[in-house]
């Protein structure tokens, strides 16, 4: 009993301090950003941190690629769940499927044909570190270009995949009128 106890108040320590809440990208931010950025036909997406689900959603129908999004909060999950199912109701004539996995970013196993990875600042550079991990081993295994897409990057993040990984930053698309130093995609590629 006390060991049960134990277990579950340090997945919610390991959650509350590694995950950060849930925040919406803006669409406006988006359609800037793919004036200069687009997807190709071959293309999956997993968006890490997908919340409820509106940035996989929005490149579902902008684009018409298979999307997945992971989510750790449950909450969260079950309205991208209920999300997704209003927006196929409404989309049938898209065939590429979206999928939406519960469950820790670092735990979520890359498949091989998935190649565009989507995030908005949803953990800390710790579990980012080890998503990155996770994107390299597949890498390893099925040799493939890949392309991590950053929005609203934390410096601890470019830092990382800078100094300690091989991606290279290829595009960097900024919003202007913000007035963010931050508020910019960044696109790194392997």
């Amino acid at each position: 009993m006390i060991d049960d106890i134990y277990d579950k108040l340090h997945k919610w320590m390991y959650k509350a301090m590694h995950y950060y809440r849930y925040e919406a990208t803006p669409y406006d931010h988006l359609d800037m950003f793919f004036e200069e950025y687009q997807f190709s036909s071959g293309d999956r997406l997993v968006d890490f941190g997908c919340g409820r689900g509106w940035v996989a959603l929005y490149i579902h129908n902008r684009f018409q690629i298979p999307v997945k999004g992971v989510e750790v909060d449950r909450e969260t999950y079950e309205q991208a769940l209920k999300n997704r199912a209003v927006y196929l109701e409404n989309h049938k004539h898209i065939s590429a499927p979206v999928h939406f996995h519960y469950g820790a970013a670092e735990d979520y196993k890359v498949e091989p044909e998935e190649n565009r990875f989507y995030f908005f600042n949803p953990f800390s550079v710790h579990v980012f570190k080890k998503v990155t991990s996770n994107i390299l081993e597949s890498v390893m295994e099925h040799r493939r270009s890949v392309d991590i897409i950053l929005y609203y990057p934390t410096p601890e993040y470019e830092r990382f995949l800078k100094n300690k990984t091989p991606f290279r930053l290829v595009k960097q698309v900024s919003i202007p009128e913000t007035g963010d130093e931050y508020d910019k995609f960044l696109v790194y590629r392997y």
